[in-house]
């Protein structure tokens, strides 16, 4: 069992810490296995605040949980004010239900929300008393398991982990656990327990492949090779095939202190179809399985009955693009009524918000709404996948204005591939004639509360995307670009925000990157980089240091563009999606061609029904205007 003596040390600590309530636990709906005779804990790379609301963690934990025998709890990174102190004070990272030591813990596992939290997961396992590599761990330590997003590129962090679980992880964690608690029942050591792993499906070992250099990579089709017969030369992303049928309500923890998106979220959803080319999460969660209107609004009123919350986000990548969304809302509406539940639709598209839906969704309190164009002109949007118009934009501000809404944000990127001047220019016009849009579609007396907000990011490649193969521009690029796009825009009304270039740099780095990334990433981390996604404190020179001292060269990372029957460093991981229809979608992007999700119309080809045996799952026929299909393509 894992000793629980740490509370007075952390209790000392927290009360001179910022923000204490992010080490307290004991919160509404967390629970302790005392029973237990294995113990698992999931741990977010960021802190409380950040972690508490993110959807794996929640979801992971519960799956634990649910095995017999087997406590499973949370941990946060402390804040660096606490985390500085608990290293002063000899206190190691602890979980949240016990404060337990996460070095006890049988299996650790680390989720990888981006690619900022890197340097975040060496400054984890430091303060657990965890080795950093997993070469170096003993018996005693624990199993540490990665996943999530990055996990679709796991090269530049996997000598961290003992193993990666790569997709969707409500099956696969527990069979991970399941397969360390039989290893450690059997008196096997570390190598033995991690050869199990790789034999659970979608589970990458690191230690069992040996990285191969440039040449003998693009002559063999991958940069990394088994050796070790039980390894399998690719590995295959999971996908939850019972997502549609399984129940929307997750029970959940309500913390003591406000988080980040604190509110009740729901699952509606999952996949994206859309095909933005330049977007992971359209290509990692295909297909699209879609959760139905009964579940989800039982879920809802459940859920808030169970929490206290008074705001409700229906959650998934396009929640708008839900079969039966309309119905939801309608429901939900009726149900909430009188009780002052505020009801959001976190990701609205701007060809499936209509009049009735911003009603819909309006409720009684109407705070900002966000729509992302992504290009400023039609071509670019066209080269990009995006399938949206600059009417469908006006037509969607026509219905906020009506139903309220007088703060609209768009976001944008630039050094998108193609990109040129005039796509720049074209951010400030069209945001100027959606402003106009605004004033003409809101009453003369209301117009002095109007106000637009452009949000502007730096494109990153990301793998296992058509763009993966395209260079990041850089860091004087993006600013001269940025500096075109303020001096285009007219109107003082129009605000104009954009993100640090430097870190999307560091960002693109660790898309991109393979194995040799993990020695820039502990360098950096050595000269003092840690929560590199947080503005204030992310660390430049840290970087700078790290790449002196490794020898590798960061903009040779990000910046390259690379034809496209280039080898990528991540190529022995499949999300399911082929290479040859990323590449052909490459080829279209350079045409301007568009392709249709296949939701909506025809099988793309994109391969991950193949890859995966699942289909898109939804829960009624999508019918527009110009397609009404039954059958959701061949994959419906």
């Amino acid at each position: 069992m894992i000793r629980t003596d740490l509370w007075p040390q952390v209790q000392r600590l927290a009360r001179k810490a910022e923000r204490p309530s992010r080490y307290l636990g004991s919160e509404w709906g967390a629970s302790r296995t005392s029973d237990a005779d294995f113990a698992f804990c999931m741990a977010y790379p960021d802190t409380y605040e950040l972690g508490q609301p993110n959807q794996a963690v929640r979801i992971l934990v519960n799956a634990v949980a649910a095995l017999e025998g087997v406590a499973a709890e949370r941990a946060f990174l402390p804040a660096p004010d606490m985390a500085d102190a608990m290293r002063a004070a000899g206190v190691p990272a602890f979980s949240l239900e016990s404060c337990a030591p996460l070095r006890e813990f049988d299996v650790v596992g680390i989720t990888l929300p981006h690619e900022l939290a890197a340097t975040n997961v060496l400054e984890l396992l430091d303060l657990a008393g965890i080795p950093l590599r997993a070469a170096e761990r003993g018996q005693d330590d624990p199993i540490v398991i990665g996943g999530g997003p990055c996990a679709l590129n796991p090269e530049p962090y996997a000598p961290f982990f003992d193993a990666i679980s790569v997709g969707e992880g409500e099956e696969a964690v527990p069979e991970i656990v399941e397969a360390v608690r039989a290893g450690r029942a059997a008196g096997e050591g570390r190598q033995q327990i991690v050869r199990r792993l790789a034999q659970v499906p979608g589970t990458y070992v690191p230690s069992l492949y040996r990285v191969l250099g440039e040449e003998e990579a693009q002559r063999a089709g991958r940069w990394v090779e088994p050796k070790d017969e039980i390894a399998p030369p690719v590995i295959v992303r999971r996908v939850f095939e019972g997502f549609a049928d399984s129940d929307a309500w997750e029970p959940c923890v309500v913390p003591f202190a406000e988080a980040v998106h604190d509110r009740l979220n729901v699952e509606v959803l999952r996949g994206c179809a859309r095909g933005c080319r330049f977007c992971q999460a359209g290509m990692m969660y295909r297909p699209v399985r879609e959760r139905s209107a009964d579940n989800i609004v039982s879920a809802v009123v459940r859920g808030l009955d169970e929490t206290g919350y008074d705001e409700v986000s229906l959650t998934s990548l396009s929640t708008t693009d839900h079969s039966q969304i309309e119905e939801i809302l309608t429901r939900l509406n009726q149900a909430c009524a009188g009780r002052g539940v505020r009801i959001s639709v976190p990701s609205q598209r701007l060809d499936s918000f209509g009049v009735s839906m911003a009603g819909l969704v309006a409720g009684q309190k109407k705070g900002g709404l966000t729509f992302a164009p992504e290009a400023g002109t039609q071509r670019l949007r066209d080269s990009i996948n995006k399938n949206v118009s600059e009417e469908d934009l006006f037509c969607a501000i026509d219905a906020a204005m009506a139903a309220g809404w007088r703060r609209v944000k768009l976001y944008f990127m630039v050094g998108l591939p193609g990109e040129t001047d005039d796509d720049v220019k074209g951010i400030a016009s069209l945001a100027q004639r959606a402003y106009d849009r605004m004033k003409a579609a809101t009453p003369p007396d209301q117009r002095g509360s109007l106000a637009m907000t452009v949000s502007v990011a730096l494109f990153v490649p990301k793998a296992q995307t058509p763009f993966q193969w395209d260079g990041q521009i850089s860091r004087d690029e993006a600013l001269r670009r940025v500096g075109l796009l303020k001096r285009s825009v007219k109107y003082r009304a129009v605000r104009v925000n954009y993100h640090d270039p430097q870190t999307s740099f560091v960002e693109a780095v660790m898309s991109r990157g393979g194995r040799a990334c993990a020695d820039l990433v502990q360098a950096a981390w050595e000269a003092g980089a840690r929560f590199d996604a947080w503005t204030e404190l992310f660390n430049e020179e840290a970087w700078r240091v790290a790449a002196d001292k490794t020898g590798l060269a960061p903009e040779a990372v990000a910046e390259a563009t690379y034809a496209s029957e280039y080898v990528m460093p991540w190529a022995h991981i499949s999300a399911g999606v082929t290479q040859e229809f990323l590449a052909d979608e490459r080829l279209r992007a350079h045409e301007g061609l568009t392709t249709q999700d296949c939701t909506f119309g025809a099988c793309t080809l994109c391969g991950v029904c193949m890859q995966t045996a699942t289909r898109n799952q939804l829960a009624a026929p999508r019918i527009t205007p110009d397609t009404a299909s039954d059958e959701g393509g061949c994959c419906g």
